[in-house]
């Protein structure tokens, strides 16, 4: 089965899946596996944001206020991060004055994510290190993907 966000080709399967974001019970189950697999091993944990941003910004929904809200923190904290080069931490306390702002950013249609790397890519990963890399290499393709709408994102972050 494809999934509807990431387009990620996982084994059919019923589940939950999440309220807003949008993807199949078999990629929001592997998403919770790596998030299991980082929580459970703190030298993982370095690049967790990522990890969530990523995902997050790669699974959408729809216009609804809680998935403009996500959208807009996570594609903020990819921009921060990804295109400004801050360390996660720096980043990670943006997200004070970002979640500020939250109720002010707007829709964005999402782009497609056919061609982009999925959390089932990073699921791969047999080291610290070769997590780290398909983590930053994930949250690039994803960023790169919401290209049309770079512009809007360094709008939002322009004060931080």
């Amino acid at each position: 089965m494809v999934c509807s966000g990431c387009h990620a080709d996982l084994p059919e399967t019923t589940g939950p899946t999440h309220e807003y974001m949008l993807s199949s019970p078999a990629c929001w189950a592997v998403f919770g596996e790596l998030l299991a697999r980082e929580y459970s091993n703190p030298s993982l944990m370095r690049l967790h944001r990522l990890t969530v941003d990523a995902y997050a910004v790669q699974h959408p929904g729809v216009d609804v206020p809680p998935a403009r809200r996500s959208v807009g923190v996570h594609l903020s904290r990819l921009y921060l991060l990804l295109e400004r080069g801050w360390p996660v931490e720096r980043a990670n306390d943006a997200m004070l004055v970002i979640n500020r702002f939250k109720d002010r950013c707007e829709w964005l249609a999402p782009p497609s994510m056919a061609g982009t790397l999925t959390v089932q890519d990073v699921m791969g990963a047999t080291s610290q290190d070769e997590h780290e890399e398909r983590v930053m290499a994930w949250a690039r393709s994803v960023w790169s993907a919401w290209g049309i709408h770079h512009e809007t994102v360094r709008r939002w972050c322009a004060s931080l």
